[in-house]
């Protein structure tokens, strides 16, 4: 059986995906996205096997994954042989799994949940799915104590940056020295902005995931930007920034107003929001 946080909201199933006592035992839990993964550790419960751990300790770094979760391979195709070995009782996963989702209802029941959904706040829904999985694994007192902690950290950092509420700020992950994810106000980077006060200085369209990916040269179009960059970027990448005359010639840059953030999981949840505010310069 299936649980899915769609579009209405979140839609616990009964049986085997029923809402577990708070006093029981944390379920054995295995999660193939990082997001739900990164949740699940902010609820103080470790998955016994999760996908793709060399990226998740590159990409998305915190909370960090502790030794001995079962390494499941790629999160398009989880290993099945692998996943059967870890035995869980549960699996977290999202609709963008969707075709491989009746393989994994095999091996245990799936909660599915959607951050990026038509219309939907990625902040709010992140704290939606807090509550979610603490429900079903039994940790409800914990999401309350994570949600609690993210109102603080955001409060926080509000305070802290609020001499800076009048400057655009841009957001954005090289694809290549030539291209970029610019994050607008849909993203988990864009609503974290807007919680903390701050104006987000990309307003163009962007996909269902709140990003567009743009020519390098259209960061010009937002000179007064201060301009976020998500690491990490690859050492090619870096090399030819070095010698690019386009990338000089960006008032940003021109200015010194680049700011390098630490690994920040753009797709991820309440600890990536948390971790996004706390890593943007305040001066």
């Amino acid at each position: 059986m299936r649980a899915t946080a769609g579009r209405r909201g979140l839609l616990l199933g009964a049986a085997g995906l029923a809402a577990r006592p708070a006093r029981a035992a944390a379920p054995r839990v295995a999660a193939i996205d990082w997001g739900l993964a990164e949740t699940l550790l902010g609820l103080g419960v470790a998955p016994v096997a999760a996908a793709e751990l060399h990226g998740y300790a590159h990409w998305v770094r915190e909370p960090a994954m502790p030794a001995g979760v079962v390494d499941l391979g790629l999160r398009g195709e989880p290993n099945l042989e692998l996943l059967h070995r870890a035995a869980p009782e549960l699996i977290l996963a999202t609709p963008q799994f969707a075709p491989f989702l009746p393989r994994l209802e095999r091996v245990a029941p799936v909660a599915s949940f959607a951050t990026y959904v038509p219309g939907g706040d990625p902040l709010v829904r992140s704290q939606d799915i807090a509550r979610a999985i603490g429900r079903l694994v039994g940790r409800e007192a914990a999401a309350a104590a994570l949600l609690g902690k993210a109102e603080a950290a955001f409060e926080a950092g509000a305070r802290r940056l609020s001499g800076m509420a009048g400057r655009p700020w841009l957001t954005a992950s090289f694809v290549d020295a030539r291209h970029l994810r610019a994050y607008g106000r849909t993203s988990l980077f864009g609503a974290t902005l807007a919680r903390l006060g701050l104006i987000n200085a990309w307003t163009e369209p962007t996909n269902a995931w709140g990003f567009a990916t743009v020519a390098l040269e259209r960061l010009a179009a937002v000179p007064e930007a201060q301009l976020l960059l998500i690491e990490p970027v690859r050492s090619e990448v870096e090399a030819d920034l070095g010698r690019s005359p386009l990338w000089q010639a960006l008032p940003a840059v021109r200015a010194g107003r680049v700011a390098r953030l630490g690994p920040c999981w753009a797709f991820g949840g309440l600890p990536s929001a948390m971790r996004f505010a706390g890593l943007l310069p305040h001066e």
